[in-house]
Order: structure tokens, then sequence, then C-alpha cells
């Protein structure tokens, strides 16, 4: 089915106003830094190689066309990792292309070389120093302490043959003479890329706009072939926007990880760019897989995925509201998924190889319930669709599929002789009002004036019958 029907669109979109359509660049690459920046995150756990070599090859199905394998300063470990990963990319021809995170100093860039070396081709040197006054202060650097380490480690890591990526770390509150300074010497050094980094989620969607502006006419200036990356962080929650952004104003690479797992509150999370891409036709790409790289990673790094996170939380397409379910089954008995997928949803769930789901709970109708039912090949009838809306109203919750089934055996007992025990403590416990609402039967409590009352009344009764008797 097509979004339009006799010739009327059936979605008026907003979003694509003429005045303000994306600049983007046809070819817009993605690099993933779930192995890097996603790992220091301080509530998740490092995943094994063998979990990191599937994430690899994940991204690699999702046409993520770079990623960060760590930080080879960090340790033996973290390079035996790198090590692994980069051999794992290049024995399988992978497409996707290894990079890794430096400080601006020989001592990490070393490591990174012998690594090179060992797996028999370059790997990227992200080369990041911190650029802000702020930070200039707290490290007690001066302007040209930070030129001077810039210029070394750039020359030192191109000469050695690895592609440098120059990171200012806190661009967004970096001062632009600064900036321009920098810039210019990573670039004469051998710097390939400039990356604007958004390091502590500091900006809004129009602070992004004039920054890349800026970036984009230094740069201009000094090497129009250097090209300019976006990393952002979501300490305002704004990460999509300010990476939407980026994209719009022209980057040629935006950084982000898996779940927006990271530093702190996290980075840009790679599903939802991609939701937000494919949506806004910024790419065509197959995202089918796109539920089973945020499984593994959620489980690799031990990452929770909310019930409310947008398309792979469990509540992403699931409704127990009557109108909501109402609506969802018109339109799939008009014949086609495509009306079901988006009457009620902003994100077509078969997009991503995902699909609508109707419960059962206390603001749901009639309609739930019978399509719930004829979903599981069992027959609607009036006693049973009762049965099962009495229950739902008297819950504060989603019935859960093992309540359902019990309901559905109850009902049967006429035809099965299936014993009433398996309901019947349920049943005990649940009354309903004439609204239907809940009341769960209480015990007396014999210490209250009205139970003393009762016993009276029920010890005097007894006298006037004994009284009578004799």
């Amino acid at each position: 089915m097509s979004d339009k029907i006799l010739g009327k669109d059936l979605i008026y979109d907003w979003n694509q106003r003429k005045k303000f359509k994306f600049r983007h660049k046809k070819n817009l690459e993605l690099d993933d830094e779930t192995l890097r920046d996603g790992l220091q995150s301080p509530s998740i756990t490092d995943p094994t190689i063998s979990e990191k070599i599937r994430l690899l090859e994940l991204m690699e199905q999702l046409k993520i066309d770079s990623a960060d394998l760590g930080l080879p300063g960090a340790g033996p470990r973290a390079r035996a990792d790198i090590v692994a990963m980069a051999q794992h990319i290049e024995k399988n021809k992978m497409k996707i292309r290894p990079n890794c995170a430096v400080r601006t100093v020989r001592a990490d860039i070393t490591p990174l070389i012998d690594i090179s070396q060992k797996v028999g081709y370059p790997i990227e040197a992200c080369t990041f120093i911190g650029s802000s006054p702020i930070r200039q202060y707290a490290e007690g650097w001066t302007l040209d302490q930070m030129v001077e380490f810039t210029e070394d480690s750039v020359s030192y890591a191109t000469e050695n043959g690895l592609p440098v990526m120059y990171v200012t770390e806190d661009t967004t509150r970096a001062d632009p003479e600064v900036l321009t300074r920098l810039f210019k010497t990573a670039i004469d050094a051998g710097a390939k890329r400039i990356c604007i980094c958004d390091t502590v989620g500091h900006a809004t969607p129009i602070g992004v706009y004039y920054l890349m502006k800026f970036a984009r006419k230094v740069i201009q200036e000094i090497d129009p072939s250097v090209k300019i990356d976006w990393h952002g962080h979501s300490d305002r929650g704004l990460a999509i926007p300010n990476t939407m952004a980026a994209i719009a104003q022209g980057v040629d690479r935006v950084h982000a990880t898996a779940l927006g797992i990271g530093e702190r509150v996290g980075n840009t999370p790679m599903d939802l760019l991609l939701v937000n891409m494919r949506l806004e036709r910024i790419c065509k790409r197959d995202l089918t897989m796109l539920a089973e790289y945020c499984r593994l990673a959620s489980e690799a790094c031990d990452a929770v995925i909310p019930p409310n996170y947008p398309v792979m939380g469990r509540d992403a397409f699931r409704t127990g509201t009557g109108v909501h379910a109402a609506a969802i089954i018109k339109a799939q008995k008009k014949g086609d998924n495509w009306l079901a997928d988006r009457v009620y949803s902003g994100v077509p769930a078969g997009m991503f190889g995902l699909k609508q789901i109707i419960e059962i709970g206390f603001m749901s109708g009639v309609s739930n319930i019978v399509y719930y039912l004829k979903v599981r090949g069992i027959e609607p009838d009036e006693k049973l669709i009762d049965e099962v809306f009495r229950a739902a109203k008297q819950h504060n919750r989603i019935l859960t599929d093992e309540e359902i089934a019990e309901l559905i055996k109850f009902k049967s007992y006429e035809t099965t002789a299936m014993p009433l025990d398996t309901f019947r403590d349920w049943d005990k416990e649940i009354s309903a009002d004439d609204n239907g609402r809940e009341k769960k039967k209480k015990k007396k409590d014999k210490s209250s004036p009205e139970a003393r009352s009762e016993k009276k009344r029920d010890k005097a009764d007894r006298r006037k019958i004994k009284t009578k008797k004799d």
C-alpha cells in the first residue's frame, strides 16, 4: 500500500517543508563508538572478545562505515582486543574501517603504530585534546603548549603511516580563535579529518548550526579536502536533534553508540540515529538487523533497555488502550499492514523487523479481547469475552498471557471436565462492585467496634432462643 489513496496524502508531513530541506552529504558516513566511548559508561560491563567481534559483524550488516575499537593506551588487555578485532576485519574482508582514540601524546600513539604493523594495515588515529577555556584552565595549559602537543602528535602519527582525525574535545564551549589555530596546526601536520565534539552535551541544535558553519568556513580556507566529523553527548537530552542538525549542515561523518551508552548519560544512540535517518530518507539501508544489534549490545554490555525506549523498548509498539487498539484493528481489516503500522505510530514497526502488539488491560475495550483471542486461534464467544473483560477491569495493569490462559481454561470447564482449582484461588481473592472496580475481600477484624457489636447481638439472640426452649 502507498501513502496515497485516490490521490490524497494519508500523512501530511510538516517535517518536509521545502524551506528547511536537509543539505546532507549523499555519502554521509557513520562511526560506531560503542566499543570505546560506549564502554566508558560507569554502569556497563566490558564484553568478551567474541561479543565484540559479533557486534562488529552486526555493524557491518547495518553498513556502518567505521568503528572505534578502543584506547590502545589503556593497557595490554585493551591492545589485545584491538588486535583481535582488527585481524578479524582484515581476515573476513569486512568493509568497516577501524580507528582508535589516542591522546595527543606519543606514548598513546606508539602502541597504535605497533598494532597497525602487527595487523598489516593502518588504523586511523583519533588524536584528542581539550579545546575549551575551562579545560585549558583546569589542565594548566597555555595555547602555545596545546599547539605544540597537536603538531608533535599529528606529525608523529602521519609520519608512521597512520591516517589522523584531529579531535578538539569540548568544541562546543571553545573560543573561535583557539579553534582556528588548532585546526590549522593539525591540518598542516597532516590531519585529514577534524572532529567537532560536544563532549559534555552542552550544545543545542542552533548552536550546532553556527558552530558547523564556522568550522566549514575555517577548514575551507585551510584545505577544502579535509572532512568534518560530529561527536555528540546526551547530557541535555539533545544528542539526536544535535546530530541531525550537524547532518543538515553537511557534516561528513557522525559518531554514535548502541543504545546511546557512554560517559555519564551517554552518546548519540546509533539505533535511533539510524531510525531517524531512514525516516528522513537520508539513507535507504536495511535495518531489520537493528533489533539484534541492540539486543546484543544490551546483553554484552549489561545495559538495560527501558520499556519506553523508542523503537527497541518493550512498549514501543505495544498497546492495551481500547481506542488505539480499535484503530489498529480497523486498519488491518482494510487488508494492508502499511496502514495498521502507521495509524497510531510515528515509526512503522515493520521497517525494523518488528510488529504492532495489542494487549488486554484495565484501559482495554472489547476489540482488544476479540483481537487477542482471534490471533491465537481462539473463538471469542460472548461468555469468554465477558470473563476476560471483567478480569481486565479488576486489575491495575496489563493481563499476562498466563492469566488470560487461566481464564480460557476456566470458561471451557463445562465441555472439557477441567477442574476449577486453577482458577478458584484467584476467584476468591477478587470480586467486582457495580462499577467493575477491584475489591479484595478482607477478613473481619475481631477487635473492631463493629465486630464486637455483632458478637454481642449474636449472644443476645442465642440467649433469647435458649429462653424460649426453656
